[in-house]
């Protein structure tokens, strides 16, 4: 297609210039994070032209204002499709960094249509920080102070300094195509975005990668540690009414884990041993029986395991780059102290918390948290690990055994060597170890109404019947029936309790005692004094 400058003026003249939407996409969880918006000339003869015939153009016969204004305002009223917070990405060129008045014209822009800027993203490519790196600073400077975001865009394949990163307030970098193509069989470009996502880590800033179009190459960054992408694997540039067809679509299925490299990525010796630890602490992660995580000091969970999920009640992508008060709010409250503390430098070991059932409307949780800080080389805190143990049980063992302690020093049963503890629904939640060496059952066979199986058949039915109107009505226990001890025979017992209430008249616990009545019954049933 060959075009002048006069069709160029002529589709801004006819606003043929419109925007189309590139998806970007968190890696870690497969979740739209926003669109970078790229320019598209609707021809009404030649169709669809992409923007390097005539982007060039109007840059550089001074058009190139007009063509931002207008395929940003058409973006913009397009927002309304784009629900919070999903951002959108915009391209400036070095030629508009030249101009002072660029945030005023974006600001004016957004004003029109009610866009809000904290949701704007500009991209700025190394190359234009060449000509007047002061007049930079003043544009940035403008942009962050509307509240837009700023990324270098290809970083790495300019003139790239460090010095640009400290002197300008970069929130993202852009890792170019040219390096996502061939990282997978080039080490040379894996050791340059290796360089990259640790430069942004070291520096706070998100690192998105451009052109992905494998899952090889995604599951590489995701490994390297990129945090969002775009490409073809994610989909192309759509026009405006498809984006609700992105956006309404659910997440992009991902991995179950951090993918280990395969032999294919011709990783040497050397360069596996990173790879070889990050497997390893992943193994641990996964088998642990315990709670375990990593947060960054926006309080964002970095990683966890599928245990800490289910303490949390959801799955492990639910978490990714969320922080802890999004997803655990009724608990924040108890939890921020501690966190702070963390983030200070300070370690949180083994701090008992409760979410009691009255308070949460979920049932009864007890855990030991651990928060330790993770420093970086200059001895800052970079993050917190976190260890959650669940104690729920062992509490409640030890809540019961002190019951138990209190109840034998009661008047219910003061001479019984063998007590008992049920709850409200007739599940035993203690039972004295006497009573389980008198019996063929284990310990663990009479939680809940495992106790049940120890009766002799012919009592099984007036028990139950018995304990059915005690539980029913709260009245006492008063039951005698046969169990069968350890040599075979069967010794008859009497079990007696009483209910403890709550204030509102609910039973919250059964509390009893069991006696061998085995020699006092034989004589009774044979008339034998």
């Amino acid at each position: 297609m060959i075009i002048d400058i006069g069709d160029v003026r002529r589709a801004l003249d006819n606003e043929e210039l419109v925007p189309y939407f590139q998806p970007l996409v968190e890696l870690r969880t497969g979740r739209l994070a926003g669109f970078e918006v790229l320019a598209r000339w609707q021809h009404p003869q030649l169709g669809l032209a992409s923007p390097e015939n005539f982007v060039r153009l109007a840059d550089e016969h001074g058009l190139i204002g007009r063509l931002m204004e207008q395929i940003l305002r058409k973006a913009f009223l397009s927002s309304l499709l784009i629900p919070e917070p999903l951002t959108l990405s915009i391209n400036v060129s070095p030629t508009q960094l030249q101009n002072l008045g660029l945030p005023r014209e974006i600001r004016e822009t957004a004003e029109q249509v009610g866009f809000p800027l904290e949701r704007l993203t500009v991209e700025i490519t190394e190359s234009a920080l060449l000509n007047n790196l002061d007049q930079a600073k003043t544009i940035s400077g403008d942009l962050k102070a509307m509240g837009c975001r700023l990324a270098l865009d290809d970083f790495g394949t300019g003139y790239s300094s460090l010095g640009h990163l400290r002197a300008l307030p970069f929130d993202e970098l852009k890792i170019d195509r040219s390096f996502v193509a061939s990282m997978t069989r080039a080490r040379e470009s894996r050791k340059i975005v290796a360089a990259i996502v640790g430069l942004g880590q070291t520096l706070g800033l998100k690192t998105v990668a451009e052109g992905i179009e494998t899952e090889q190459q995604a599951d590489m960054l995701l490994w390297l540690g990129c945090e969002l992408g775009q490409g073809w694997l994610y989909g192309k540039a759509v026009p405006a009414e498809k984006i609700s067809d992105l956006v309404s679509a659910p997440p992009r299925p991902i991995s179950a884990g951090i993918m280990t490299p395969g032999d294919d990525w011709a990783v040497s010796s050397l360069e596996a041993l990173p790879t070889q630890r990050l497997a390893q602490l992943q193994a641990i992660y996964d088998g642990a029986p315990v709670g375990l995580g990593f947060l960054d000091r926006s309080l964002r969970y970095v990683s966890l395991n599928q245990r800490l999920a289910d303490i949390n009640g959801t799955t492990v992508s639910a978490h990714m780059g969320r922080t802890v008060q999004e997803m655990i709010p009724a608990w924040y409250p108890m939890l921020e102290p501690y966190l702070l503390k963390a983030l200070g430098g300070e370690p949180v070991s083994e701090v008992e918390v409760s979410r009691p059932q009255s308070i949460f409307g979920e049932k009864d949780f007890t855990a030991l948290l651990s928060y330790h800080p993770a420093f970086d080389e200059a001895d800052e805190v970079i993050g917190i690990s976190v260890v959650v143990v669940d104690i729920t049980e062992h509490k409640r063992t030890r809540e019961a055994l002190n019951e138990c302690e209190e109840y034998q020093h009661t008047p219910v049963e003061p001479t019984a060597p063998m007590t008992w503890i049920m709850d409200a629904e007739g599940n035993s939640l203690h039972m004295s170890s006497s009573w389980v060496q008198a019996t063929e059952l284990s310990k663990k066979n009479m939680r809940n109404l495992g106790w049940l199986e120890a009766l002799h058949p012919d009592d099984l039915e007036s028990t139950m019947k018995m304990m059915k109107d005690a539980l029913r009505s709260g009245k006492p226990i008063d039951v005698e029936y046969r169990v069968r001890n350890l040599e075979g025979d069967w010794k008859w017992m009497r079990s007696r309790g009483s209910a403890r209430l709550s204030p509102s008249g609910e039973v919250i616990r059964w509390y009893g005692a069991l006696e061998n009545i085995d020699e006092h019954k034989l004589k009774s049933l044979t008339g034998v004094d």
